[in-house]
């Protein structure tokens, strides 16, 4: 009854959050690399949304470090194998070692940018610093821009050439469908011509008919009248013969 075991069930929820957890992991990372500021509000946000995914996943991976250890006892008391208990104690280390790590990568970012004391005064290195990050802001977003760009321009050209294809289909169904009525026209005639002569034939076919029964007729009458005739010549003869003997 693998389909009612409460871990897969709790796995398949684990695999879902930490397969979302990535794409938010890489976007905190590119935008803590290119922040400013700790205190910047995209960071913020961003940080915000992985410790809220990484705090689900704990919860449910708890749980299923908890499963394992019930089972890892008596396995065969459940049902299993000890490979499927082997696979189950891998996975949970595995997504275990997962979380950790990106956990350490915001606890580095916390020690690694504390925040500035507003009584103190700025470095003037700190100046220089900001004016390059922004350059370099600037020629990031030129360039994911230029990307963004290429990228559509792409995408507008392949679906140029996709609708150019689906065009030419069409056209080749309209010249298809143009063939098959005009060969459907040729068919009408044709069945028409068909009809005409099978008219004709079976006029022929009925007045030939008709003069057959008409010669049958006329030569069965002659022959009756025929027999008959011999017939009663047959008895004259024979009542002469009766008189004469």
């Amino acid at each position: 009854m693998a389909h009612a075991d409460p871990f897969l069930q709790v796995q398949a929820d684990v695999l879902s959050t930490i397969q979302s957890s990535r794409p938010l992991f890489s976007s905190y990372l590119r935008i803590r690399s290119t922040a400013k500021s700790p205190n910047n509000p995209e960071l913020s946000q961003a940080r915000s949304e992985l410790e809220t995914t990484l705090t689900d996943l704990s919860a449910d991976l708890d749980d299923l470090i908890e499963s394992v250890r019930a089972i890892e006892s008596d396995p065969y008391r459940f049902g299993l194998e000890l490979s499927e208990v082997q696979r189950r104690r891998k996975l949970v280390d595995d997504v275990g070692s997962e979380v950790e790590a990106m956990r350490q990568e915001l606890l580095k970012t916390v020690s690694a940018n504390p925040e500035p004391d507003p009584a103190a005064l700025p470095n003037p290195t700190e100046f220089d610093a900001a004016l390059e990050e922004e350059e370099g802001g600037r020629g990031r977003g030129d360039f994911y821009a230029s990307m963004e760009l290429q990228r559509q321009s792409e995408l507008m050209h392949e679906q140029d050439e996709q609708l150019d294809g689906v065009f030419r289909t069409v056209g080749n169904l309209r010249q298809q469908a143009s063939d098959m009525g005009r060969e459907l026209e040729d068919q009408a005639v044709m069945i028409d011509e068909v009809d005409t002569l099978a008219d004709r034939v079976g006029g022929k076919l009925t007045n030939g008919m008709a003069r057959i029964r008409h010669i049958v007729r006329k030569n069965e009458d002659t022959w009756s009248s025929f027999c008959i005739a011999a017939l009663i010549f047959a008895l004259v003869i024979l009542l002469i013969l009766v008189i004469v003997l």
